[in-house]
């Protein structure tokens, strides 16, 4: 396959894109370009329009490339360069990882497990041996002191506010009353500007004997 040199600035974006490209996918690939530089060329047709790299285009520019290498495909209908487009991303879809091999080549890494497409935390937890997992498992949801003593915090002021509030409200015992007298104490109330007084009243639950403000 013979790749050309293009001038970023001479490459056209498609009139549509089937992948879109995420800002951690934008991240990732800027990783894998400043560990391992370009390593396929982006696809174009006799126009200079992209059928395949887009992604990597996008962050060639983020990082102030000035060219690429570039595959270009001539001879192809309209028809057949949308065909080459859809293909190009689905054709990756279809392929999964051989397990075994994955965890070999993890496991041969050792501790360099900088990868791009990769967070380092779950490299170390694939290739981590049993007595490693377990350690982790043993610290897993524990709260550090700091963090332990804001929530202590925050939980003793909600609770002073909230019985700082219940002081100052009063339960309310729903009355059954006709339909004609619950509209005029209704409208009593919006005619009496009545809010406050409302919004410090509560009703207790028969079942769980919690209060529920109204």
């Amino acid at each position: 396959m013979k790749t050309v040199k293009k001038k970023l600035a001479d490459l056209k974006r498609p009139e549509r894109n089937v992948r879109m490209h995420t800002d951690k996918q934008i991240k990732e690939f800027r990783r894998s370009l400043e560990m391992f530089g370009q390593i396929r060329p982006i696809v174009i047709d006799e126009n200079n329009v992209m059928l395949a790299g887009n992604g990597l285009y996008e962050t060639m520019l983020t990082m102030d490339y000035k060219e690429a290498d570039c595959y270009v495909v001539t001879g192809l209908s309209e028809n057949e360069k949308k065909k080459l487009m859809l293909a190009d991303n689905r054709i990756f879809d279809l392929g999964v990882n051989d397990l075994s091999a994955f965890d070999a080549l993890i496991a041969e890494l050792g501790d360099d497990l900088d990868v791009p497409g990769y967070e380092d935390d779950l490299l170390r937890t694939l290739s981590a041996d049993a007595e490693e997992i377990d350690e982790m498992m043993s610290s897993y949801g524990l709260v550090d002191e700091e963090k332990k003593s804001e929530i202590i915090q925050a939980k003793a002021t909600y609770a002073k506010q909230e019985q700082e509030f219940a002081e100052k409200a009063q339960e309310f015992t729903p009355k059954q009353q006709p339909e004609s007298e619950r509209s005029a104490e209704n409208d009593n109330n919006k005619e009496s500007g009545d809010n406050e007084n409302r919004q410090l009243r509560f009703v207790v639950c028969p079942k769980c004997g919690e209060r529920i403000w109204l």
